[in-house]
């Protein structure tokens, strides 16, 4: 079967039950696309996560980890910031952390992603911003 991304009523139920949001890849430049949606979510309120295992320091002002294995509470979304051909590793650790949603971020698409994480029961989004799904399904956020 193909995959079909979750539908936008199902997106909305996922980020308005989303406690922390891991974001891999996610860039201590302010000029990058990742950091700049990393901003975007923690002003709607969300709790954001980042994992790059070139930075050491703090990145938005949260501890930033190696990998996601590193993180020492629950992760609800693993957000993704990685080519296409990287994701399938961070498929396995999604599973291996117990993340409820793999999001990979526009431009991103991986069947074997897919396949990894869907089979140990996650839910899968591919090639769609968190932020613009957010704010399409969330105009108002009340966090």
């Amino acid at each position: 079967m193909a995959f079909e991304n979750p539908s936008r009523q199902e997106i909305k139920q996922i980020l308005e039950s989303a406690g922390n949001i891991a974001i891999v890849g996610l860039s201590d430049k302010t000029d990058r696309t990742s950091y700049m949606i990393g901003q975007a979510l923690q002003l709607r309120g969300y709790r954001i996560i980042p994992v790059n295992p070139t930075v050491t320091e703090d990145i938005l002002g949260e501890k930033t980890y190696a990998s996601l294995k590193d993180i020492p509470e629950p992760v609800d979304i693993v957000n993704v910031f990685r080519r296409s051909e990287y994701t399938p590793e961070v498929a396995k650790e999604a599973v291996e952390i117990g993340a409820k949603v793999l999001w990979l971020q526009l431009g991103v698409y991986s069947e074997e992603a897919y396949q990894t994480a869907s089979d140990h029961g996650l839910t899968v989004i591919m090639d769609r911003c968190i932020k613009v799904e957010d704010a399409i399904t969330s105009p108002v956020r009340g966090r």
